[in-house]
């Protein structure tokens, strides 16, 4: 007599109800957490080749400043020889030359990196909001 006083109008009880609550509130985080890391680690794993021309980018730009700069300024230089900046001129064109060799590169780098933000997570997450909005009007 007492079970049907605490019986929901479709049948099930409200200890059921509240159960079934409690484990998806548990399985909720755990599925969330699951998704997030497996869709990072499918993009981590993507984005190793652009992790590596960046790499190599870097290397490629420190080894040409250092070994090409002052061959290059010197280079520079003796076009203007007669100039008492010379050698200033020479390090001015030489550096803007590397430059924008180097922001070519880290461009080219940056545009892998694009879409690094885990979209099927925030989606499913933006669906179990709506659906957690939906079943709290349909309980009250």
């Amino acid at each position: 007599m007492n079970e049907t006083r605490y019986a929901e109008p479709n049948g099930r009880r409200l200890a059921d109800v509240i159960a079934e609550i409690k484990d998806e509130l548990k399985e909720f985080p755990q599925t969330r957490v699951q998704m997030f890391s497996a869709e990072m680690k499918e993009k981590l794993d993507r984005s190793k080749s652009a992790a590596i021309y960046g790499g190599l980018a870097l290397v490629l730009l420190a080894t040409a400043y250092l070994l090409l700069t002052l061959a290059l300024v010197g280079l520079v230089a003796v076009v203007f020889w007669g100039s008492p900046y010379a050698w200033f001129l020479g390090f001015l064109i030489v550096g803007m030359a590397w430059a924008i060799l180097g922001g070519m590169l880290a461009l080219i780098a940056k545009r892998s990196f694009r879409g690094f933000t885990p979209e099927r997570t925030i989606k499913v997450l933006k669906q179990d909001k709506v659906w957690l909005q939906k079943e709290a009007a349909n309980q009250l």
